[in-house]
């Protein structure tokens, strides 16, 4: 048995975007080449950025094409504040591409505190707001741990009405709920193709009229001036694949998260408690704790079972500690024991009940073991 369940990682890829991907390696050239397979290459990468800009609703000239999601949050944190931000607020359960970025400019920063659930307080950010310079704000889409998602367009609201700009990292939350950048309200959004099926290495920045995209990387002049360097044509086919499979995809992803749901049941019966239950959440992802029984034995144990699940954030150097995000939540009790389970495009119905199963029986072993352990 061999079960994938940390899509959050990095999703399976789709088949629509290896063949995307195949076909640009079979076609070689230069996008910035005059000549016939420039402009088929061109004609590739084109066809990616409209395929992106229709996943979140954008226009076509808003992305920005990029290596990446992390690139793509430095970026936007480093337009926002060229466009006049003197601060950055950043949400306590954001991701280290967006936490590490905001402490290496030479801003000032504040961490944006969450509730219980991980929702991030709107009251304390209204009186942050109008107590200050104009800000940068920073909110997740969704969280990659918990899979919470974010208010993002309240929070929005209050940005513009007290002169901030606001950037969404919404990696997580691209091709498994809908989004569209406007309704959000967002100045930026960063988004990662191999978090919804694409290859490794592809990403884009939607940038609306409120944020002009400033270089980073200087040469050539590509992406309209604003990321120079010859653009990754087989990646970006693969993401625009990948974007439009996940985009006619949504209704059927949704569905998951009754089977989410059951897994819940199943760890709730043995002594568990799902991190974030009361917040709206993703459909294929599930965060929860078994006290007394630290995440990387969870992990070993099922990875032993044939099921590949996470502890935390899969970006961090593959080190597992206690959840940061689930810290900033207010449960540092349940931080150490925090593992999580996401699915995806291809996960099936039996891979979420056979979770179940190999996580109780390691359980009970465990018990049958060392009682007082358990």
């Amino acid at each position: 048995m061999s079960i994938y369940l940390d899509y959050n990682a990095t999703a399976r890829v789709r088949p629509e975007s290896a063949a995307a991907v195949a076909a640009a390696l079979e076609l070689g050239g230069n996008p910035s080449s005059v000549h016939a397979a420039g402009r088929k290459a061109r004609a590739l990468v084109e066809d990616a950025r409209a395929q992106v800009a229709r996943l979140v609703g954008a226009a076509d000239d808003e992305i920005t094409l990029v290596s990446g999601g992390t690139e793509a949050n430095a970026l936007a944190i480093a337009s926002a504040l060229a466009a006049g931000a003197a601060r950055i607020i950043v949400g306590a359960t954001e991701h280290e591409g967006v936490v590490e970025n905001a402490r290496a400019c030479a801003a000032p920063g504040e961490t944006w505190p969450v509730d219980r659930s991980g929702v991030a307080d709107l009251d304390w950010l209204e009186d942050r707001l109008a107590s200050g310079p104009p800000a940068l704000v920073c909110l997740m889409a969704a969280n990659n741990e918990t899979g919470v998602v974010q208010p993002v367009a309240e929070a929005a609201a209050l940005v513009r009405r007290l002169g901030g700009w606001l950037h969404v990292d919404a990696v997580q939350a691209a091709g498994k709920i809908a989004l569209d950048v406007a309704a959000l309200g967002a100045d930026s959004l960063a988004l990662s193709a191999h978090k919804l099926g694409g290859p490794q290495g592809a990403g884009a920045l939607v940038a609306g009229p409120r944020l002009s995209v400033v270089r980073q990387i200087h040469g050539g002049g590509q992406e309209r001036g604003r990321r120079s360097g010859t653009e990754n044509v087989p990646g970006l086919a693969g993401f625009g694949a990948a974007a439009e499979a996940a985009r006619l995809g949504l209704d059927e992803l949704a569905a998951q998260a009754d089977l989410r749901d059951g897994l819940a049941r199943a760890a709730v019966a043995e002594g568990a408690e799902v991190v974030g239950e009361d917040a709206p959440r993703l459909p294929q992802t599930l965060c929860f704790a078994m006290p007394g029984f630290e995440s990387a034995l969870q992990v070993m144990a099922l990875d032993l079972a044939g099921v590949m699940v996470s502890a935390g954030a899969a970006c961090s150097s593959g080190r597992v500690k206690p959840s940061r995000v689930v810290e900033a939540m207010s449960r540092p009790d349940l931080a150490p024991y925090a593992i999580r389970v996401s699915g995806g495009w291809a996960t099936t119905p039996e891979d979420w009940t056979s979770c179940a199963a190999a996580w109780r029986g390691i359980v009970e072993r465990r018990r049958a073991r060392a009682p007082a352990a358990a």
